[in-house]
């Protein structure tokens, strides 16, 4: 699914110079063609799922994400309302099998669940934000046990995204969803500004996590922003734009930290606006290999910025935003340039692909396959094919789509070997 990522204040695409540390410029550095060799989506239509009118499990609300375990069954995680999640399981062929989640305070109940992954095994692990615990499930829905973080009470964690870990047993959650400069990650310690946007292995073995820092993306310096009506609008004994001021918004087009995480459990990120997939080996802390392709980032002009506030101005007059919405209330400033990616995911063959900008700054376009020895497979264009929401084993790829009526479905289909 094209998932425009026009979010109206906590927007951010990607980020500006290279910018590696100086320990970094002693790793391999490997260049790619900058000429793209056009490959075609060869997929074929395994199943799909979701329908406008049916049982309740063929009806979703809203599918925030899809995952598969190592049996190619299909996790669909659908957002009934705010904290409301529910977990709807298919087999291999679209058959449904179970459903479970429901909001709470007891054991295995959600409350503010942020986080989902699906490990090999089929063990579902949610973060939830409100029991400051990872919660597990087994393949059936059959809740497990919680492991407790150390997340101070209120405290905004650097990320909600988690990914899980191949090798099982834990996930990774880091930097790559975050919007707001704070860190009260899962190793513990109060919300504190961010210096770097980590990327954390959480082991989930005992009773309380287990962590261990594996990536430190490159985190951009961050202006003040413009507070505008926030000055006015009252909270407690000081203003919202007292409690905006001590939050490290990004600017716009500032951006994500990319991640995906490869079959040995070995990560490759991206951190800056320049092409440049950086890659770490299981079991190192040190990006080993960076793979480039000649691409620029686009300056951000005047006439850029004017254009963004147009069609975002129209956006929000589409889906109805009120003047009294937040993004009337702070403003952020632009960054400089518009990075070159847009987004990144991994196959559970160890195939890259990643996404490079679009026609408009805040959408996806052209999809490169690579691999993490420095293979190139070849692009799809922007045209041809949705960026997988989720990979899967033998091929399996799904994309969460929308009719014209706004209805969710997933399509799950199986992907050449050469792009697997």
């Amino acid at each position: 699914m094209q998932v425009s990522r026009f979010t109206p204040i906590l927007s951010a695409v990607m980020v500006a110079v290279l910018a590696a540390p100086t320990a970094l410029l002693a790793q391999e550095i490997v260049g790619v063609t900058g000429r793209d060799q056009v490959i075609e989506p060869n997929f074929e239509e395994v199943f799909r799922v979701g329908v406008l009118e049916g049982e309740t499990w063929e009806m979703f609300a809203q599918v925030t994400q899809v995952a598969f375990d190592a049996e190619g069954n299909l996790f669909v995680f659908d957002e009934l309302g705010s904290r409301e999640v529910r977990v709807l399981v298919f087999d291999s062929t679209g058959g449904f099998l179970h459903e479970f989640g429901r909001s709470g305070q007891g054991p295995g109940e959600f409350n503010y669940p942020v986080g989902f992954a699906v490990l090999r095994d089929g063990t579902t692990v949610v973060r939830d934000l409100g029991h400051r615990a990872y919660q597990l499930f087994d393949p059936a829905g059959q809740y497990l046990r919680r492991v407790r973080t150390s997340d101070p009470p209120g405290g905004v964690a650097s990320s909600r995204a988690i990914h899980g870990d191949p090798r099982g047993g834990a996930v990774f959650a880091g930097g790559f969803d975050a919007r707001i400069g704070l860190h009260g990650g899962d190793g513990g310690a109060p919300a504190a500004p961010l210096t770097s946007r980590p990327v954390t292995w959480v082991g989930l073995e005992g009773e309380i996590v287990e962590t261990d820092t594996v990536v430190n993306g490159w985190l951009p310096p961050r202006g003040e922003p413009v507070k505008g009506r926030a000055e006015n609008i009252r909270i407690g004994g000081g203003s919202l734009a007292d409690a905006l001021g001590q939050i490290g918004f990004p600017a716009r087009f500032e951006p994500p930290l990319l991640v995906g995480v490869l079959p040995d459990g070995g990560i490759v990120h991206s951190d800056s606006s320049a092409y440049a997939l950086k890659i770490t080996p299981s079991g190192s802390r040190e990006v080993t290999r960076i793979i480039r392709r000649p691409f620029e980032p686009e300056p951000v002009t005047p006439a850029v910025e004017r254009d963004y506030e147009e069609r975002r101005t129209a956006l929000e007059g589409e889906r109805g935003v009120s003047g009294s919405s937040m993004r009337f209330a702070i403003e952020m400033p632009f960054y400089h340039e518009i990075p070159v990616l847009h987004d990144l995911s991994t196959t559970w063959e160890g195939r890259i692909w990643v996404q490079r900008r679009g026609d408009e700054p805040e959408n996806g376009g052209p999809i490169d396959v690579v691999t993490p020895d420095r293979e190139y497979v070849g692009t799809y264009s922007a045209e041809a094919t949705a960026m997988p929401d989720a990979f899967g084993p033998d091929g399996l790829a799904a994309f969460i789509e929308l009719d014209e009526f706004d209805v969710a479905s997933v399509v799950v289909r199986r992907l050449p070997a050469e792009v697997r």
